[in-house]
């Protein structure tokens, strides 16, 4: 069944004709249909789809490309749920299995969207979520760069082939996600062109593969506001940035937050959101430092994880105030990475910390 469903998916086609003819003929008869001439095709699909599967295997296996489809282990059952779901993705890469964050918007961003974007990413990426988004220009790829530098997991969602990095300058960006433990995805098949009817099936698989889709900047007509179309379909949460009224760029966003999105702010601001609609974040929101004398929550997480449990030995080797301390515990127990075992002694959730 799988050839089948691979050869079709060699063909281009929209994703819905292929979804309706499937429920119509299932894998196999579609494509007997389609090299036999039942089902009305052009040329170029008809010979894409009569290349055998095995032939296009070794095409896929020699491009370091792999295939996920829907129903195998390797898809995402939170994407595989949805009634629009792709039939099967071309991967490099390896698509997490739990649910990402998309972070997007328009290609003609400010200076002011760009730097909120990196920010979400850096966020998102040190909380332990993965990042999806679009590898497009503006506020996707500043997302996308933000993932790289939180170091954490981005998944980009291509609408072009897997092979046709659009833009290209971001083909180093898309080599970075994929060396982080992220992955480029795409439903078409590889050397797909960039067309301009591929970009909207493109963001329903954006918000397939994410809890929440956050609109940082976005016209009135554009992919990021059909992303967040879909993610209302999908029974997702939709964030937005507020902006300027009279700036373009903000329009979209602004309108979101009016028919119910929900508004966040700084990156602070979003992560508390998204941890109410998420739960807990894998890893803690932690503060990057200690300057200025405040106890930073990264540096007094590792100090217990490495051992260093009991309050009056954590107030030894760490530079701060007792009172600062007690309110960096009180945050991480309060993000379910830290507990108090018993008055005055502390251990990495999960595990226990001898403090001796």
């Amino acid at each position: 069944m799988n050839d089948a469903r691979l050869q079709v998916a060699f063909g281009g086609m929209h994703p819905d004709r292929i979804r309706d003819l499937y429920d119509s003929y299932g894998p196999g008869g579609t494509l007997r249909r389609i090299v036999g001439g039942g089902i009305k095709t052009t040329p170029r699909v008809r010979a894409a789809v009569g290349v055998p599967a095995d032939q296009r295997r070794e095409q896929l296996s020699a491009a370091g490309i792999d295939v996920v489809y829907k129903g195998g282990d390797a898809y995402p059952n939170h994407l595989g749920e949805l009634p629009d779901a792709p039939d099967l993705l071309f991967v490099r890469g390896e698509l997490p299995s739990q649910l990402g964050v998309a972070v997007v918007g328009t290609r003609r961003c400010t200076s002011y969207g760009r730097s909120i974007a990196r920010d979400y990413g850096t966020a998102i990426a040190r909380c332990g979520w993965p990042l999806v988004s679009g590898l497009a220009r503006g506020i996707d790829g500043c997302a996308h760069r933000g993932t790289v530098d939180g170091a954490g997991v981005g998944i980009a969602v291509l609408g072009s082939g897997i092979d046709v990095m659009y833009p290209q300058e971001h083909r180093d960006l898309a080599r970075d996600l994929i060396a982080s433990g992220g992955a480029v995805a795409s439903e078409s098949p590889p050397g797909t062109p960039p067309e301009a009817w591929r970009f909207p099936p493109r963001n329903r698989v954006i918000s397939g593969l994410a809890a929440a889709v956050v609109v940082v900047e976005a016209t009135v007509k554009g992919g990021a506001l059909i992303t967040a179309e879909a993610a209302l379909r999908h029974g997702k949460q939709v964030f937005a940035l507020p902006g300027d009224i009279t700036r373009a760029s903000s329009v979209g966003c602004n309108l979101l937050i009016r028919d119910g999105a929900f508004p966040v702010l700084d990156s602070d601001d979003l992560v508390e959101s998204l941890e109410l609609l998420m739960g807990p974040a894998p890893r803690p929101p932690v503060n990057s430092d200690a300057a200025g004398g405040q106890a930073g929550d990264r540096e007094l997480l590792e100090l217990i994880a490495s051992g260093v449990g009991d309050f009056d030995e954590i107030m030894t080797q760490i530079d701060a105030a007792p009172g600062e301390v007690l309110a960096a515990l009180g945050r991480l127990e309060a993000g379910g990475v830290v507990r108090c075992d018993v008055p005055g002694r502390y251990s990495v959730s999960g595990r226990t910390v001898s403090g001796r």
